[in-house]
């Protein structure tokens, strides 16, 4: 049946008339949820509530007064709050989360702002019945958060019932936020748990779960906290050398050149020196690298004399007392860390485009700044874990991420991956891996690590050579290679639980004793 257009307009005019606008009886609460007290709002089953508007914090509510009684049923919360991360928060937003964290003798300076949000749900869910869900984003069970949050959460008597692991936020809007986010659900109830993932060709997958962990995988609920040392034995890896120099120890091309050093001048004080864009893009910068063996000599030469002095100078005018005591050796770096053969390098942050983390090697002769980590003189199978998927699947999960790029850390993303007992064959097989990868880069010199680890141009024999590589790491794991990402994680967090656990006892009986 056809209907006039006119007589269709009075129609859901009319349907509208009989709920909008919306009174007082709708009991809308418009506030900031970080400073609203949800039992007011939300009472436990059985009781009354009487909430008037407060402005202390300038979030009047849009009803006088609300005055009910919960009859009881359950209560479900459910939300999108701001995607805020620690370095993005503005005062107030700061302020918010203080509020609920000082509460638990707990700091919030390293907590996303939707943080608050579950903590205030698990808090919630302590006086009544309640099941609460969040888009948040997806940093919420990754890196130095996860322990910082999640330990009392579950302390607080909540689980994380359901969760959908991370994806690109998209909606039908014309402007989409960059960020990606995950689903999750805590409950106090002993309900069913399911965890939701995507596949690569875009497809939900939905698992039974006996328990989901805070990274968002099957298992316990352990959570990664960053250690000394390897708990793999793994060579140590360490952050590069920082200059504190105020600009006068690092040189541009140009700068060499003015320097006016002759050819052996050069080879004895002039060293190349990576980061992480020299190590990417193929910048080339140099630096001026001196130790007390040839300081007189480097004293004598007027060029270096001055920049020594204007580093001098530089430290002993900073306000921080360490700095005003490197001042004694202005000719070095705060660090002076090199390698008598080679050194493995890995940018501290890079780019999460990309399949493989961007590591690789470079010779003694050149210095690691300290924008990147480096392993002094390692055994080259170390390189072979590092540019694998499996590693990358573990930082980018424990080490969490600036922004959306992968942010390396030695203590939390290396010292704490594990690794099975290796044999003498398998570390021979790993090294042919990482020589082939190196071996394939070098054949499409000049191109920069930029240029052969994009994901849209990655040359076909490099990316033959990961996959072997990676095909027989994960051989060594578990006999086979992993199905995805969150079969990975599950083996490396089921791995890590057995090591770290059989550490403990280790240490307890050593104290006994």
């Amino acid at each position: 049946m056809v209907l006039n257009t006119a007589q269709n307009l009075r129609s859901i005019y009319h349907a509208l008339a009989e709920f909008l606008p919306l009174d007082a009886q709708n009991w809308i609460v418009c506030g900031n949820a970080l400073r609203l007290d949800w039992l007011s709002i939300c009472p436990p089953t059985g009781t009354g509530v009487k909430l008037v508007a407060d402005d202390l914090f300038g979030t009047p509510l849009d009803q006088t007064e609300i005055d009910f009684e919960n009859e009881g049923g359950e209560t479900y919360i459910c939300g999108n709050p701001p995607y805020k991360g620690s370095q993005t928060q503005d005062k107030a937003q700061k302020a918010d989360l203080a509020v609920v964290f000082d509460s638990y003798g707990m700091s919030s300076k390293q907590i996303d702002y939707v943080g608050g949000w579950f903590m205030k749900a698990a808090a919630y869910a302590q006086r009544t019945k309640a099941d609460a869900a969040f888009v948040s984003t997806n940093s919420i069970c990754q890196g130095r958060i996860v322990p910082l949050l999640w330990p009392k959460i579950f302390e607080m008597g909540s689980i994380i019932n359901f969760a959908h692991t991370s994806f690109k936020w998209a909606n039908l809007a014309s402007f989409n936020a960059g960020v990606t986010v995950a689903i999750v659900g805590i409950s106090t109830l002993n309900k069913k748990r399911l965890l939701f993932d995507q596949t690569v060709d875009g497809k939900t997958t939905v698992r039974d779960a006996v328990n989901i962990t805070p990274y968002l995988t099957i298992g316990e609920n352990i959570v990664v906290n960053g250690q000394r040392a390897s708990i793999s034995g793994l060579p140590q890896m360490s952050f590069g050398n920082m200059p504190i120099d105020g600009g006068n120890l690092l040189l541009t091309a140009d700068d060499v050149l003015t320097l006016g050093l002759g050819s052996q001048e050069k080879a004895t004080f002039i060293r190349r020196i990576f980061g992480s864009a020299e190590f990417i893009r193929g910048i080339v910068r140099s630096c001026i690298w001196i130790t007390n063996e040839n300081l007189s000599h480097a004293l004598k030469i007027e060029s270096l004399r001055l920049r020594i002095d204007a580093v001098k100078a530089m430290r002993l005018a900073s306000k921080d007392a360490s700095t005003r005591e490197m001042s004694s050796r202005a000719h070095q770096f705060r660090e002076m860390n090199f390698a008598y053969t080679h050194t493995i390098i890995l940018p501290g942050v890079s780019s999460e485009v990309r399949e493989y983390l961007p590591a690789g090697l470079i010779d003694r002769n050149s210095v690691v700044s300290n924008l990147a980590f480096a392993i002094f003189d390692a055994p080259l199978w170390s390189l072979a874990f590092i540019v694998s998927r499996l590693h990358l699947v573990w930082i980018a999960t424990v080490c969490g991420k600036l922004e959306t790029r992968y942010r390396y850390s030695n203590t939390l993303g290396w010292n704490t991956f594990p690794v099975p007992i290796l044999t003498e064959q398998n570390k021979v097989d790993l090294t042919v891996c990482a020589e082939d990868i190196l071996l394939a880069r070098e054949y499409h010199f000049p191109s920069t690590i930029a240029d052969l680890y994009d994901p849209t141009n990655m040359p076909e024999n490099l990316r033959l050579a990961h996959e072997r590589n990676d095909e027989v790491l994960e051989r060594i794991y578990i006999g086979r290679r992993f199905k995805n990402d969150t079969e990975r994680l599950e083996k490396l967090f089921d791995l890590y639980t057995k090591m770290t656990s059989a550490e403990a006892k280790v240490a307890k009986k050593g104290k006994k004793a």
